[in-house]
């Protein structure tokens, strides 16, 4: 068959250690052979970051801003072991948290559901969305180590250079401060997007988080999703026969538990980090988890919710076969290839990433699968296939549906 063409260019983000190993394998056997794959390729492996002061990360954003739709890799965060390991020049904050900043976007995360594969929570018969806010709080933050007696200060000087001063803490020994923010104009942007996302999905839409006690911060993202419902969805809502309602979060983690699942749940940044990799886990499966940052400005992002599955990249620097899902980064691509498909106005693109998506699901209820898979699939007698034997399996079935 002839390979199918693009109009315009996908923003490739290549990552880090097992998942940058699978991606070259996803490219090489399951894309390139049917696509003539376009891409403005980023390398946001932790080595090129360090050389380039994480520029490179910023680049890519705003490459993303440019032509619409990307596609990442998952990336290291380092800490303090990885400053040594990778000789860093300092502690490069999370690719992640710089490129949801420049785009000012919603995660959505939703399990992929298989036959075979039940969750842990045995009631969730529909899968729940997580819809994670992506700007501010922890990943913008500012910290101090206090080393010793002295007084933390909260500061905001106006423009007019007007003060609001509150005393933090009267501190008597060492301690640590920490300062975060969120803007009104992200925050809308945020409850948009969920809004919007439930109409379009039909689900009902629960936003959660903790204004009981913090009554200025969290309070504010309550009142702003409670205005915008008040006077520009509530009606549309009403007509689509969905729900919008907020809880305080620890109720929600109770409500969602003994739910059925088949809604969308919006959390603050924080706690959707949090709580996308249990609802994922109690799917299945953190590596059976679609994610997509959508931008206001109609920009995508699509990864991989987990992370660079660093104990099964020593395994293969030291020649040892490993048996890693790809299917999250797999999906990833499909993702970006649907909606690049769906802008330019390409069926054919569109169509071969579903039928991709189909042959995944395919391989494994037909009983071909990784390790981590088996450990959780009710098939009886699975083939246990290593990384590159999964994806060749994946491609053999995807080559019965084309």
């Amino acid at each position: 068959m002839d390979k199918i063409q693009m109009k315009t260019p996908l923003v490739e983000m290549d990552g880090d250690e097992m998942t940058r190993i699978l991606w070259q394998m996803i490219k090489d056997e399951l894309l390139l052979p049917y696509i003539d794959l376009k891409t403005e390729y980023y390398d946001l492996g932790l080595e090129h970051r360090n050389e380039t002061d994480d520029q490179v990360t910023v680049d890519s954003a705003n490459a993303t801003l440019k032509y619409g739709v990307a596609v990442k890799c998952a990336t290291i965060t380092p800490n303090a072991a990885r400053m040594d390991e990778y000789k860093l020049k300092e502690m490069w904050k999370s690719p992640n948290g710089t490129i949801r900043a420049i785009l000012d976007g919603t995660v959505f995360r939703a399990p992929i559901l298989v036959k075979g594969i039940r969750p842990y929570v045995s009631n969730w018969t529909k899968p729940i969305t997580l819809a994670r806010h992506a700007y501010g709080d922890v990943y913008k933050n500012t910290e101090i180590r206090a080393e010793g007696p002295g007084k933390a200060e909260l500061v905001f000087t106006a423009a007019d250079g007007t003060e609001i001063r509150k005393t933090i803490q009267e501190f008597d020994g060492p301690g640590i401060i920490q300062g975060i923010h969120n803007t009104d104009k992200s925050i809308t942007s945020f409850a948009k997007a969920c809004f919007e996302y439930a109409l379009s999905t039909k689900q009902d839409l629960w936003f959660s988080t903790k204004d009981t006690i913090s009554k200025t911060y969290d309070h504010r993202f309550k009142d702003i999703f409670a205005d915008l419902y008040e006077t520009e969805y509530k009606e549309k809502f009403e007509a689509a026969g969905i729900e919008y309602f907020y809880t305080l979060i620890d109720d929600a983690v109770a409500r969602v538990i003994r739910s059925e699942g088949g809604f969308i749940w919006a959390c603050k940044n924080y706690d959707g980090d949090v709580m996308s990799d249990m609802v994922a886990t109690a799917y299945g499966d953190l590596s059976m988890m679609t994610s997509v940052l959508v931008s206001p400005k109609g920009v995508y992002e699509y990864e991989a919710a987990h992370g660079t599955v660093q104990r099964h990249y020593y395994k293969h620097l030291k020649g040892e076969k490993t048996s890693t899902n790809s299917i999250a980064t797999i999906f990833a691509w499909t993702g970006a290839l649907k909606k690049r498909g769906e802008l330019d106005g390409i069926a054919e693109l569109s169509d071969f990433a579903e039928k991709l998506e189909k042959a995944c699901i395919k391989t494994i209820e037909d009983g071909k699968m990784t390790k981590s898979l088996s450990l959780i699939s009710d098939c009886k007698d699975p083939v246990i296939l290593d990384s590159e034997g999964f994806i060749k399996a994946i491609k053999e079935t995807l080559e019965t549906l084309l």
